[in-house]
């Protein structure tokens, strides 16, 4: 299976804690590996391991990483989502089929015109400002046609589906 990673552009720490952390847990959710985040972030790093230790997984986080570096030295597909963009529902199949592993782009302010061409793709969930973290979940839904919902976790903490209330497995 390709290995997906998550690079976060631009995060302020004052500003972005609880959308970064967003984007980490939907990345996690949703199948992704390992996200890179620009800015050095302790804190959010130790809000992502410990819900990965509560409740399971292999995803990593690390921050403070160079992003041109990240970018330019990754080895497969680098996808940048943008409201600017081709739409991805013409592009995702294509990326789908490509070899190598996946690096998704997403920005928390401007993001620098040179992301645009180290990129292979520039893709846009919809033309209208929207959240970074709707268009992740939305492009890696795509992406892996649903498969993330298969994904177990095995941690301490498993919710069990449930019609109606909470149900939740503890295990030690």
């Amino acid at each position: 299976m390709k290995m997906i990673a998550v690079l976060r552009l631009g995060h302020r720490i004052s500003r972005d804690k609880r959308v970064t952390t967003h984007v980490a847990l939907v990345s996690r959710a949703l199948g992704v590996d390992k996200m890179f985040v620009d800015k050095k972030d302790s804190k959010l790093e130790e809000t992502v391991h410990a819900v990965c230790e509560r409740f399971g997984g292999d995803f990593s986080i690390e921050t403070g990483v160079n992003w041109r570096h990240v970018i330019r030295d990754w080895r497969g597909v680098k996808v940048h989502l943008t409201m600017y963009g081709e739409p991805f529902e013409d592009a995702v199949e294509e990326i789908r089929e490509k070899d190598g592993d996946l690096l998704v782009v997403v920005g928390a302010e401007k993001v620098p015109s040179e992301v645009y061409q180290l990129s292979d793709y520039n893709v846009a969930v919809g033309n209208q400002p929207h959240s970074e973290i709707a268009a992740l979940a939305l492009f890696l839904d795509r992406y892996t046609m649903g498969k993330w919902q298969c994904k177990r976790f095995k941690g301490k903490i498993e919710v069990v589906p449930s019609k109606r209330g909470k149900k939740v497995v503890t295990r030690e």
